[in-house]
């Protein structure tokens, strides 16, 4: 049976300043594109048990910065080994193509011309002022935002930055991120 990639966003209840262990900040909302369904879902905290067949099932987790955040932030909410998924992180494979990081926004306002529509600490206030739908719909944006710029990466082969003289190519290679299954061994998800 093929398996198909998920793009996800993790929103978190807490910041870095407040918890320097990703595990300890607590997840709000979690959304993903669906590459088998060909739609975007979101989970509140009290759904992720409906995330996590979905992330058994897909061949990569793709995310930005999904390696050493969004991850380990769903790792308290898994019954299983979370490590074991196969995932691809894009803002890992930039950082190594080009020896630095470059944000999301960064890049999807030179690859795309877009923008995201905040950023995490207002996501947070949302959670804390208890405005839901807007902070569902600040992490399905990221979402879609991320899904966007990899798909432009996958057709082009590159995707680009802005620096001081102009516009800056980074050559990728993620077409093999749809074509591969993943080497996803994780257990299936315990029953809540």
């Amino acid at each position: 049976m093929r398996k198909f990639p998920v793009v996800i966003d993790v929103e978190t209840k807490y910041t870095f300043r407040e918890f320097d262990d990703p595990k300890k900040l607590g997840v709000t909302v979690a959304a993903i594109y669906d590459y088998k369904k060909k739609n975007a879902l979101v989970f509140l905290e009290s759904e992720l048990n409906q995330l996590f067949p979905l992330l058994e099932n897909a061949s990569y987790i793709i995310g930005f910065n999904n390696r050493s955040f969004d991850i380990p932030v769903l790792a308290p909410y898994y019954p299983g080994r979370i490590e074991a998924f196969s995932i691809f992180d894009i803002l890992e494979d930039i950082k190594i193509k080009i020896g630095k990081r470059i944000s999301l926004n960064e890049l999807v306002l030179a690859t795309l011309n877009k923008k995201k529509t905040g950023h995490g600490l207002q996501a947070i206030n949302f959670y804390h002022e208890k405005r839901w739908q807007e902070l569902k719909d600040y992490c399905l944006k990221d979402v879609l935002l991320t899904k966007e710029l990899f798909e432009f990466g996958v057709k082009n082969g590159e995707i680009y930055y802005l620096n001081e003289k102009g516009k800056v190519t980074i050559k990728v290679d993620w077409k093999k991120y749809f074509e591969s299954s993943g080497k996803n061994e994780s257990p299936l998800t315990l029953p809540f």
